[in-house]
């Protein structure tokens, strides 16, 4: 049926936002209202004229509330074609049902909260609730169900827009919500049973089987290659700053590489305090800068690696003006800008070129437990995330000569920086600016040469500089070629075989080595 004029609905709500919105709005259409328990004793409170269930049903709730809902003349109700089982209907007494609004018990909140309390949780797992949507959105044909408060105004748009009818099209857009719903709610308890050990009373950190959702798939033109299609996916609880709550606010569609990119650029921009600029190509950073001011980070950043920077992402954690945007159109090709803010002055520079994609976001903060996900062939690999920052209260100086106050500072930086940089990670720095990064190499000391290149290209002086490696050195040839090179500090987590030969090796060149006893490896 294109159209439904309905007749009746169900209320039956955890989450009451808006109850009187909603409940208002169908008894202005006169659409009869049955609600259970809580819900009717809540639109009563309200003044509104309800019958409740049981009254419907001749039926008491029972069992402290378990059972209230499932019954056939409410099913009945919800699943009942309208033509074709309307005789059935009747001999049973069976009204059609025609809006079913319900959200369920909010299950993944439960068990954060009572994650010892086992028998809490698995009263707070909604039967009846599930079962009624299920129902109502497989016969969408006929039924309009309502599981977000968020689409409480489209059907009551809907129902004053087209004289107290529904369309098909919402029916099903509704329905696909409710499935969808359904998914991530049994996938909640699914989880929470995998990973429950029920004799300890306790959860396990993994569990044994994980079911996981995303949603509000963005079909893409292409994905890393032009014979590869794609589509992009956002994580239904991701952290604060995550790159799909971005807001893009100019420029074309993001590209499958684009936001892979845009992701780095924005994790490790976000993880420094002061002013900073981040570029990346091709997943790694290729240029940073902390500064006081974020036209000198963009500047010193963009002279790290200017071949590189052409066509890259960019990203700010702070306001971009108009004095940055100038500059950057100036000085570079740039795919996507990414920063917390633009000015509207900054937005009028930057629309010059309208095909440069400005993504506008908060900064990203994981929350402790926020979980990395790797996709491998037939499977998936799953960790924690890597995001602490510095380098914690356990490093230890294991020279003779200590790092002075600005090296360690410039460690702390580099350090930083190698943690968003594929592995063999090397980053050389001075004075919390990249003079070269050396990535994903099958050897650390080939890494530690492609950064020593790409000083030399920009006519850098490596005197004075630090080094940050993501893993330990195996051997001191590492070492040795840093020393020559004109460093004068290293950092690097320590754990070889050979850590006494490469602590020789740091004495007798006059170095300064810091041990963090924390790898970042970045495959």
């Amino acid at each position: 049926m294109a159209y439904i004029r309905p007749l009746s609905a169900i209320i039956s709500v955890f989450d009451k936002a808006k109850l009187a919105t909603i409940s208002e709005g169908l008894i202005r259409h006169g659409i009869e209202i049955l609600s259970t328990g809580g819900t009717f004793g809540a639109l009563k409170k309200l003044g509104y004229s309800v019958k409740e269930i049981s009254s419907y049903t001749n039926s008491p709730e029972i069992m402290d509330g378990r059972l209230k809902t499932l019954h056939p003349r409410i099913h009945g109700g919800l699943l009942g074609r309208r033509e074709v089982d309307k005789e059935v209907m009747s001999e049973q007494g069976i009204k059609a049902i025609d809006i079913l609004v319900v959200n369920f018990y909010p299950f993944e909140r439960v068990v954060e909260e009572n994650s010892h309390h086992f028998d809490k949780i698995i009263e707070n797992i909604d039967i009846g609730g599930p079962a009624m949507v299920r129902s109502a959105a497989k016969n969408f044909s006929s039924v309009a169900v309502v599981v977000d408060t968020n689409d409480y105004e489209l059907i009551l748009d809907e129902l004053d827009k087209y004289e107290g009818k529904i369309r098909l099209e919402t029916r099903f857009y509704l329905a696909k919500k409710a499935f969808n719903l359904i998914a991530r709610y049994d996938a909640a308890i699914s989880n929470f049973f995998s990973s429950a050990n029920w004799n300890e009373r306790e959860i396990e950190e993994f569990p044994e089987t994980v079911t996981i959702q995303y949603d509000a798939g963005i079909r893409m033109r292409y994905g890393e290659n032009p014979h590869q299609q794609a589509a992009f996916y956002s994580e239904k609880a991701s952290p604060e700053g995550s790159i799909s709550s971005g807001n893009q606010i100019q420029g074309k569609q993001l590209s499958f590489n684009n936001i892979a990119d845009a992701d780095a650029a924005w994790t490790c921009v976000s993880s420094f305090e002061r002013p900073a600029c981040v570029i990346v190509k091709h997943g790694n950073p290729c240029g940073v800068s902390v500064s006081d001011d974020l036209c000198v980070a963009y500047l010193e950043a963009f002279s790290s690696d200017p071949t590189s920077a052409f066509g890259g992402v960019l990203g700010f954690n702070g306001e971009v003006d108009k004095r940055l945007a100038e500059l950057v159109l100036e000085k570079q090709f740039v795919e996507v800008l990414l920063a917390p803010s633009f000015s509207d002055k900054a937005l009028s520079v930057l629309s010059r070129k309208e095909n440069v994609r400005l993504i506008k976001l908060s900064l990203f903060r994981p929350n402790e437990g926020n979980r990395d996900y790797k996709k491998v062939s037939g499977g998936l690999l799953i960790q924690d995330l890597d995001y602490s920052v510095g380098v914690g209260q356990d490093y230890k100086v294991v020279t003779e000569r200590n790092p002075s106050n600005s090296e360690y500072e410039d460690l702390v930086f580099a350090w930083n920086v190698g943690k968003f940089v594929k592995s063999n990670a090397i980053v050389l720095a001075r004075d919390a600016m990249t003079l070269g990064i050396g990535a994903g190499q099958t050897s650390r000391v080939m890494s530690l040469r492609i950064a020593l290149l790409k000083a030399e290209d920009e006519a850098f002086s490596m005197q004075g500089s630090c080094m940050a490696s993501d893993a330990f050195f195996p051997f001191r040839d590492s070492i040795d070629m840093a020393a020559a090179a004109g460093i004068k500090s290293v950092i690097q987590p320590g754990g070889s075989v050979r850590d006494d030969e490469i602590i020789k090796a740091a004495n007798e060149a006059g170095l300064a080595m810091i041990f963090t006893g924390k790898r970042h490896f970045k495959h």
